[in-house]
Order: C-alpha cells, then sequence, then structure tokens
C-alpha cells in the first residue's frame, strides 16, 4: 500500500468511529479488522476499554470448517460466531464499526451472519 492510500484509510476510519461514538449511545462496538488472509471481529465496550468478545478466522474451530479465511464463506462463520460469543456475555446489541472498509463483500457478509445469528444493529 502506498503512503497516500494509507492516510485515506485512516481518515476513512476515523471519520467512521467518530460518527459512531455520536449515535452509540453507550452500546458496545462490532469492529471488523480485514487482511487479505483473513477476517477478525471483536465486540467492544468503549467506555470500559475492553474487548467483550472476540473471533477469527484464525481459530482451531473454525479453520476446519472454512476453505480459506479470505471468502465470504469464512466472514459469514466469524459472523455467527461472534454473535453466539456476544449473546453468551449478555450483548443484545451493538453498533457496528466497519473501520475503513466498504460495506460490501466479506465485510457485508460478517454483518448480514451476525444479524442473522441474533445480534441487533
Amino acid at each position: 500500500m502506498s503512503n497516500k492510500s494509507d492516510k485515506l484509510f485512516a481518515r476513512r476510519q476515523s471519520r467512521t468511529r467518530a460518527r459512531l461514538r455520536r449515535v452509540s449511545s453507550g452500546r458496545p462496538r462490532l469492529s471488523v479488522f480485514r487482511s487479505s488472509r483473513h477476517i477478525h471481529a471483536q465486540v467492544i465496550d468503549d467506555e470500559k476499554g475492553v474487548t467483550i468478545a472476540a473471533a477469527s478466522t484464525l481459530e482451531k474451530d473454525l479453520k476446519g470448517k472454512v476453505k480459506t479465511g479470505a471468502d465470504k464463506a469464512a466472514a459469514a462463520e466469524v459472523g455467527k460466531l461472534i454473535a453466539a460469543r456476544a449473546k453468551a456475555a449478555g450483548v443484545t446489541q451493538v453498533v457496528f464499526d466497519r473501520g475503513g472498509y466498504l460495506y460490501h463483500g466479506r465485510v457485508k457478509a460478517l454483518a448480514d451472519s451476525a444479524r442473522e445469528a441474533g445480534l441487533e444493529f
């Protein structure tokens, strides 16, 4: 990645997070990180500064289910897993933090499967 695209990504990311801070009203944040090989999701309580639940394609129980960590099927599995772990921790409502990524492809697949599994956002 070039330096210019890094700056633009950071700008989109900070713009998204600033908007989420205004509308969150105390709800935890479902944050997504997407790399070229894997996808990660965390439910974060920003008021306390702690991670409530996390899921990733790097986990052993997902490695057998998915062919690769870089496709929509893997993102959907991570979405189901993060929703189950968040509900087990007592979280049902979150705000979705897509970071600087477009709401498309793997990010959208993760969000849709988390909604289907019971998270509200």
